[in-house]
């Protein structure tokens, strides 16, 4: 265990699963790379399932009225990926992170002696740089990342909202991340890990990530917008979902600003515990793994009851804490899967995709999604609990 995960091992104990990756390659690293750079040289994430083409842009946003709590000094700033709707056969190639971006991730995860990092780098996405977005009036959401990974690893996500119809805002929140890239050749990696005890715990990356979110919905929603295609938004239908510590930020952000009408927590403890009046009323829907059902999981037992809006609570049988991101996908087509989460990458994509997508579906655009409803014939590995 590296001295950034010891740092914070205690206090991450209780909100995060086992990474699926790590522990299904760190066994066989002394005799992976080989095996697995002969296997697969590339990877693909499956493709968007709207009718959208999707573009992407880059954003820096720097907000001076904050000192960054993590680096005690300097402005606190994000990184945002933006995707949208966009004209066929428009824009550019996209790279899913910069090298050393993919080379931090995969020395924090304990792989870089099973992955090249050229070969999570240039993962094939879908999204076109600069691409020409198609006119119209789209809701936002805004997607958090788990702790320690980049907002890369929400990609599959991310694509396929946009290109059914939906503005998306893809974040990562500075020093949270192994490494994230920022303007002036700056890598920022996860000074978080080290103080986030000090900080008082999760709660502090949870709270610090609401007030990240108001101040990214102030930058794409007010008079001055940081975004060029800022006019596609429709203020008037945002969300958020996030996936662990994303997750709980989603409720903590829905807690402080009315402007997030509804959230999704993906396999994330609850850091900042649901305000005892609720969140005013407005949807919020908590997908896991198997381990998340009523009874299995002391945080979202007692945060349950005070989701005072319509809500859900649906879990994937054959799940891990990372069956929510890319990583499954990657880690089938590098014959690394993990044998704690034999659900395959493919279908934790289809899955998550389709869940989260109903649930945007219904409560941005008021279209009913029986599949939330209760059990699927063709969904055999989600199960809709009602406690």
């Amino acid at each position: 265990m590296n001295r950034r995960r010891a740092a914070s091992a205690a206090v991450l104990l209780a909100l995060l699963m086992p990474l699926p990756l790590a522990a299904a390659g760190t066994s066989a690293a002394a005799d992976a790379p080989s095996a697995a750079e002969s296997r697969r040289t590339t990877l693909e994430l499956p493709r968007p399932t709207g009718r959208f083409s999707v573009g992407q842009e880059t954003l820096h946003l720097v907000d001076r009225s904050r000192t960054d709590p993590w680096s005690q000094s300097g402005p606190r700033e994000l990184m945002v990926t933006m995707r949208y709707p966009a004209q066929r056969g428009t824009g550019g190639p996209v790279r899913y992170l910069t090298r050393e971006e993919a080379r931090l991730l995969l020395v924090d995860r304990e792989l870089d002696k099973a992955i090249p990092v050229e070969t999570l780098a240039g993962t094939a996405a879908h999204s076109r740089s600069h691409a020409r977005p198609v006119a119209g009036r789209y809701p936002l959401i805004v997607l958090s990342p788990g702790f320690t990974v980049p907002r890369a690893t929400l990609t599959a996500l991310a694509e396929d909202l946009a290109s059914r119809g939906y503005v998306v805002a893809a974040v990562d929140h500075a020093y949270e991340s192994a490494g994230t890239a920022f303007p002036g050749g700056r890598v920022l990696e996860c000074l978080a890990c080290e103080k986030v005890e000090a900080a008082g715990g999760m709660r502090a990356v949870s709270d610090t990530r609401a007030r990240d979110v108001s101040f990214l919905l102030d930058r794409l929603t007010g008079r001055d917008p940081a975004w060029r295609h800022a006019g596609l938004i429709d203020a008037s239908r945002i969300a958020m979902a996030g996936h662990s510590i994303g997750g709980a930020s989603a409720a903590a952000a829905m807690a402080t600003d009315p402007r997030v009408r509804a959230g999704v927590n993906m396999d994330g403890g609850f850091a900042t515990p649901v305000p005892e009046t609720g969140l005013g009323g407005r949807p919020f829907m908590l997908l896991g793994t198997q381990n998340r059902g009523p009874g299995g999981n002391q945080n979202w037992d007692l945060q349950w009851p005070k989701l005072d809006g319509w809500k859900r609570w649906i879990t994937f049988a054959d799940s891990g804490h990372f069956t929510f991101s890319d990583f499954p996908v990657f880690g089938d087509q590098l014959g690394l899967p993990d044998p704690q989460a034999p659900l395959s990458g493919a279908r934790s994509v289809e899955l998550t995709r389709r869940y989260v997508g109903a649930f945007f579906d219904q409560h941005l655009r008021g279209v009913p999604q029986p599949v939330l409803d209760g059990p699927s014939a063709n969904a055999p590995e989600v199960r809709v609990h009602t406690p």
